[in-house]
């Protein structure tokens, strides 16, 4: 590793905390109902959607409209992308022929881009694949809607922790998923196309080419409008690729530049919602301490997966391993972006998980594995990383025998008993499906590898769609069999709603709790010693789960490679 790659590590992690306060000041007074200057005049859009819709923007909803409405509202969503699949041969702008996708496999994607999991049992281009109809009416629609859903659940829970007993509501559902769009993530994701489109990601919409390379070989050169996709794929933590190789592919990830501001971008808005909770509640501090947990575990990780790759393989004298990189970026970029795309809910990729060292690749894992905290989607990162913090303040008030307090607001069994269920559900999936897999002959015939890393496959598989990221190792297949699909569907359902619900739940139960001022013996919430209290937390749930199993999978496979096994 030399001077070079630390530069690059530390220039994208000085960036993101730069970029952080800004667009968590933006986010925050978007969820607000304040108006940013330049974009007033979208305004008249805003008023004409709740016109046109019949939504009364100042109407407040209790915790139980706020989570009926994000209920029916992603319903409808699954419905609308499930038809547009099985029928997208019979819809327009299909110029290479794609064919109706199989009803499990229809399925697992209307549930996947539906959820912000955005996992992928088809690729993006070819016959077997997605329309450019499909892509822009049905996938690209989910990528913005399913990443307003997540902020619209942060604001309403944010909402809670900051009410002082007040008999007003959580806000209103369609009012934050209009404003969070319209005012954050359209813009975003305009200025993100923008540059992509410069470093040479496609955007049109031209049939495939059929071409002949200088070695006689035929291949078919896609098309299709991708940068508009891409830069919302990566801003709103979907990660669904355009094209089947997803970010390995040149038409969708151009140049060592374009890599880098994809990098960034499918972390940015997760790192502006600890900024942009802590403007919200009135205390900067506190949100950056919670930043402040997830960019140490995020380092920590950096520095394990980096050590694990430039170490390489004893049985290839040391050197490192570049199968399943793409040269274009090198060991450096893949292995930077594998962190921060599992560290994130994002799931895009820029090299094949698959093919890490069984430590990186175990890193990929246990990013994913933790519950979804480091960083993790826009705003599902931010409300399950306080079900962590609601159950740390509450260990930490058993050991001082006071009843705990979370910014003033008493911390009793109901809120405790629901964070635990939200903590614990997307894990319980993961084991549960895993287990199934693992140990019945249809779960094993779509395994690509035998040994530890066979393990390593299925646990990655669940703990990629319980923990909404979306990525793979690449080498499981799902085959002939609906198996995987149907399965991996309903863990993707168990993984966000199994959160969010008891998120709204502890919400309705906060709201109206009085704020009691800090008294001598309350912990306070914003500085060094929560954030390492809270680190710790996480860590030692994510431990006490997953631990034996990743034990058979990565432990067990790197314990082989230093001993000198080919792999």
């Amino acid at each position: 590793m030399s001077l070079h790659d630390l530069i690059i590590i530390v220039i994208f992690i000085g960036v993101l905390a730069a970029m952080t306060p800004v667009l968590g000041t933006w986010l925050s007074k978007v969820l607000t109902g304040e108006n940013m200057r330049f974009l007033k005049p979208l305004g008249f859009a805003e008023r004409l959607v709740y016109r046109a819709s019949g939504v009364n923007p100042a109407f407040e909803m209790n915790w139980k409209q706020y989570l009926g409405a994000a209920l029916l509202f992603n319903l409808w969503g699954f419905i609308v992308l499930y038809l547009l699949l099985v029928c997208q041969a019979w819809l327009p702008l299909n110029p290479a022929g794609t064919e109706n996708m199989r009803w499990d496999i229809a399925f697992n994607t209307a549930v996947s881009f539906m959820t912000n999991t955005n996992w992928q049992f088809y690729s993006g281009e070819g016959p077997q694949g997605v329309s450019y109809f499909t892509q822009m009416a049905g996938l690209c629609v989910q990528n913005f809607v399913s990443c307003a859903t997540g902020l619209s659940v942060m604001a309403a829970f944010i909402r809670a922790l900051k009410k002082k007993g007040a008999a007003s509501g959580l806000g209103n559902f369609w009012v934050d998923m209009t404003r969070s769009t319209l005012y954050f993530l359209l813009p975003l994701a305009v200025i993100v196309t923008l540059v992509l489109i410069s470093q040479g990601v496609i955007q049109n919409m031209n049939a495939p080419v059929m071409a002949t390379g200088l070695d006689g070989v035929e291949q078919v050169i896609p098309g299709g409008p991708a940068a508009s996709q891409i830069a919302i794929k990566q801003l709103g933590t979907n990660g669904g690729g355009f094209f089947g190789n997803n970010g390995t592919h040149p038409f969708e990830n151009a140049t060592p530049l374009a890599n880098m501001f994809e990098m960034l971008s499918l972390l940015l808005i997760a790192c502006a919602c600890p900024f942009a909770y802590g403007r919200m509640i009135g205390s900067k501090r506190q949100g950056w301490t919670i930043w402040g947990a997830m960019m140490l575990i995020f380092i920590v990780m950096i520095g394990i997966s980096f050590w694990s790759e430039f170490s390489g393989s004893p049985a290839y004298s040391g050197m490192p391993l570049l199968e399943g990189k793409e040269l274009r970026f090198g060991l450096t970029d893949s292995t930077l972006y594998s962190v921060a795309t599992t560290a994130s809910s994002n799931g895009s990729v820029n090299c094949m998980h698959a093919s890490l060292t069984p430590l990186a690749g175990g890193v990929a894992l246990t990013n994913m594995l933790l519950g979804e905290v480091i960083f993790g989607g826009a705003g599902c990162g931010l409300y399950s990383m306080l079900l962590f913090a609601i159950i740390t303040v509450f260990l930490c008030g058993l050991m001082v025998g006071r009843t705990p307090e979370f910014l003033g607001k008493k911390i009793e069994g109901r809120e405790v008993r629901w964070s635990m269920v939200g903590v614990l559900a997307s894990g319980l999936a993961v084991l549960i499906c895993s287990a199934l897999a693992a140990a019945t002959d249809v779960g094993q015939a779509s395994l690509g590898a035998a040994g530890p890393h066979a393990v390593s496959e299925i646990l990655y598989c669940f703990g990629s769609q319980a923990n909404n990221n979306g990525s793979a190792f690449a080498s499981l297949g799902v085959g002939d069999t609906p198996f995987y699909s149907v399965l991996g569907g309903l863990c993707m359902l168990i993984g966000r709603f199994a959160v969010m619900i008891p998120v709204m739940v502890i919400a309705g139960s906060l709201m109206n709790k009085k704020v009691a001022p800090p008294a001598p013996g309350t912990m306070p919430t914003d500085n060094m010693t929560f954030m390492l209290l809270l680190v710790a937390i996480v860590l030692i749930v994510g431990a006490l789960t997953f631990f034996p199993v990743l034990a058979l999978g990565p432990i067990m496979e790197h314990l082989l490679m230093i001993g000198g096994a080919v792999l």
